[in-house]
This record gives C-alpha cells, structure tokens and sequence, in this order.
C-alpha cells in the first residue's frame, strides 16, 4: 500500500500512532511498529520488524529489526539487525550500529562504526571512530554512571573495555583485548592485557575430549 509517497508492506502487521509523520519515499517494512512523536525522513527503509518510539530520524535511514526510544538520527544512519537504540542517544550523518549492538545515552559521530556486539553507553564518540566486535563502555560504578570520550578518528580493538570515566585521544588505537582504565593520549597506541605465556608439550600425551 502507498499512500502520500509512503510505501507500507503488509499494512496488516504494522502498527503508527497517528501522531507520527513519515516522509516521501519512505517503505515501512512488515512487523512494524512506529509510537508516539516519531519523525521519520524521506528515502528510508524502516523495518522489517523495527520498533520505534519517540525518535527523530532522518533521511536515507535504514533501521532493520532494532528498537530506538526517544533518540535522534541525522541522514545516512544505519541501524541493525537486531540493535538497541536506548533513550538519550543522537547518531551523526552516516554513522553505523550493526549487530545485537545496544546504545544508551551515547553521541555517535559522522561516519562511526559499531558493527556488532558491543555496548556503548554514557559516551561521547566523535566523527570516524571505529570501535571493534565485543566493546564496552563500563559505564556504572555501582553508585553512579561515568563518562566515556573517544575523539576522532579513534580505533578501538576488538573486546576492550573502556571503565569510565575515561579519555580516548583523537587518533588513538586501543589494542584488541585491552581493559582502559587511564586515559589514552592522542595518537597514542594502549595496550592493556596480559603478557600470552606458552608451555611446551604441555597438551602432549593429555586426554583430548574436545
């Protein structure tokens, strides 16, 4: 069904308040469902399976199977599969957060990556920023939440965790497998883990079940 430029697959299975406005050329994706004071651009693909409430979303945005709650998209944006955008989170031109990736509180610069399986929360992650498979912004001490920046251009490796409140530089590397708990110099490569140790013939002659 199109109806003002708006395409809706499968308008049965899909649910929008009458309070939301959505742009021309935008397909609205079967399982959808779209609440409260959500505005959606021109030229999107919104779904399948996409649940949306209270958010600002530009044009060119592609959301698939991912919930976002009360945060703002600017053009080019890429949500999903299966992301969670919690409230308080604004997403720059061109950004990615790929999958089972969940944001909180979180600004996420022009042409960022988050392909997958990483939590970002309380942080400020400037333009170009690359953070790997398996990230963490340890957010909360237990009493209260703390700030995590990364500045542009920044790469982070993959399974680290960045214990807030912390500083990445503008162009800095973060080793995969690093646990951040100072701050990171620009252009400054950190490396946070264990020294790997090898035992010869250790695994010689054991019982091998696996």
């Amino acid at each position: 069904m199109t109806y003002q430029g708006v395409t809706i697959k499968n308008p049965g299975t899909v649910s929008i308040d009458a309070s939301v406005k959505i742009g021309a050329g935008t397909v609205i994706e079967q399982g959808t469902v779209l609440n409260g004071n959500t505005v959606i651009g021109e030229n999107c693909r919104i779904g399948p399976y996409a649940v949306i409430e209270d958010c600002i979303i530009g044009n060119n945005c592609k959301i698939i199977n991912s919930t976002l709650e009360n945060s703002a998209l600017r053009d080019n944006v890429r949500v999903g599969p299966y992301a969670h955008i919690r409230a308080g989170c604004r997403l720059d031109n061109g950004a990615f957060v790929g999958a089972f990736t969940e944001l909180k509180n979180t600004e996420l610069g022009a042409g960022s990556l988050i392909p997958h399986l990483s939590y970002v929360g309380d942080a400020e992650v400037g333009a170009h920023v690359n953070i790997g498979c398996g990230c963490i912004t340890a957010n909360f001490s237990g009493v209260e939440k703390h700030k995590t920046a990364i500045g542009n251009d920044a790469f982070i490796g993959c399974n680290s965790v960045m214990v807030a409140p912390v500083n990445v530089g503008a162009g800095a590397v973060v080793g995969a497998g690093s646990v951040i708990t100072e701050d990171v110099p620009q252009d400054a490569l950190a490396i946070a883990r264990a020294k790997q140790s090898i035992k010869e013939d250790w695994a010689n002659g054991r019982e091998k079940n696996w």
